[in-house]
């Protein structure tokens, strides 16, 4: 399970309103009749539309300043091992987020109305995509890039020809661009993968926009709180404030695994990630110390993410910082794409 939280874009550009990131998030309906549209979801109903999102979004933003986010995004990306869980996707998306949004509800140590933070404080509106495509991030893009290279610059030679700036044979040159087409190391369908080609297989994974206010709009309820729980004197009162991101994310796998009865293995889950990146010695040492059968699965689904595993360390010897600078690229790559649910 990957997923990010991230703060509306307030650079210049970019609109007040949330409706640029709706209108965003309604690409997948494009071409649609209505009856096959994906339609925005909360806690409470269903069949939201765009335009209702962006009222209650825009309408909920009392007191912020300009230069503040008015909400939030928060994308669920589960990997491909997680998707073959679920019996309904569309269905049990629909139920998982709704149990998530509790847990980022209990992430914070905040008070509304002098009680705890709860789901029924939160204005949320998610929506379900299907589809994603290659981006220049994707191992697949930047190991075919060679190839693309030397296509676009035959190309170019064709277009110098066929306007007379240059002398040339075309037909050899397209026997070589079709040639690299084919030697490409990643393809698709017969065709050489390139930005912006939807990828093939389950794709599915949940946006979700959420208020920086509360439901009642008078409270502020940011994510990006740098502030860990942890209460300061305000206007002459004690008041809680912070979000516990590493615990919404941990608690967030809990409920996936929870729902869905997920055997999630260790270098799936966060606190494997966290522990990579503070101690390596102690992430390879408990990797190499799992049961046969879990390590096993373990290197199967590192294998699959792009990180090297023949470069995996072993033992003390041959964990130096070459070979955990290694590893942590591998990870890198596939967490930017996606790929791998950590």
């Amino acid at each position: 399970m990957y997923i990010t939280i991230s703060p509306q874009k307030m650079n210049d550009g970019y609109s007040q309103s949330s409706s640029d990131f709706v209108s965003y998030l309604e690409k997948e309906n494009e071409g649609k009749p209505i009856a096959e549209q994906e339609h925005f979801f909360n806690q409470y109903g269903e069949e939201i539309t765009g335009s209702e999102v962006i009222k209650e979004i825009d309408g909920n933003t009392t007191k912020l300043k300009k230069k503040e986010p008015k909400f939030y995004s928060i994308t669920i990306n589960p990997s491909k091992r997680e998707l073959k869980q679920l019996q309904d996707p569309k269905r049990d998306f629909k139920t998982y987020t709704q149990e998530l949004m509790k847990d980022y509800a209990t992430a914070f140590h905040r008070e509304v109305n002098g009680k705890a933070v709860s789901v029924n404080d939160i204005k949320y509106f998610a929506k379900i995509e299907y589809q994603r495509f290659f981006k220049g991030t994707d191992k697949e893009i930047q190991e075919n890039q060679p190839y693309a290279t030397k296509i676009l610059s035959f190309k170019h030679e064709i277009r110098a020809i066929e306007e007379g700036r240059n002398t040339g044979n075309i037909k050899k040159l397209e026997n070589q661009i079709s040639r690299l087409e084919k030697q490409a190391p990643h393809q698709q369908n017969g065709k050489r993968i390139v930005r912006g080609m939807p990828k093939e297989g389950s794709q599915a994974h949940i946006h979700i926009i959420v208020s920086r206010k509360d439901l009642s709009n008078s409270v502020s309820l940011s994510p990006g709180s740098k502030h860990k729980a942890s209460e300061v004197m305000m206007h002459g009162k004690i008041v809680k404030r912070g979000f516990d991101r590493n615990g919404f994310f941990a608690a967030s796998e809990k409920t996936f695994d929870k729902l869905f009865h997920y055997k999630r293995n260790y270098v799936e889950s966060y606190k494997a990630r966290k522990t990579l990146l503070k101690n390596p010695k102690i992430y390879f040492s408990i990797l190499s110390g799992l049961p046969t059968n879990e390590r096993a699965v373990a290197y199967k689904l590192l294998s699959k993410s792009g990180v090297p595993i023949m470069n995996i360390p072993t033992n003390k010897l041959q964990l130096t910082v070459k070979a955990i600078k290694k590893i942590k690229q591998g990870f890198d790559k596939a967490i930017q794409s996606s790929s791998i649910g950590i």
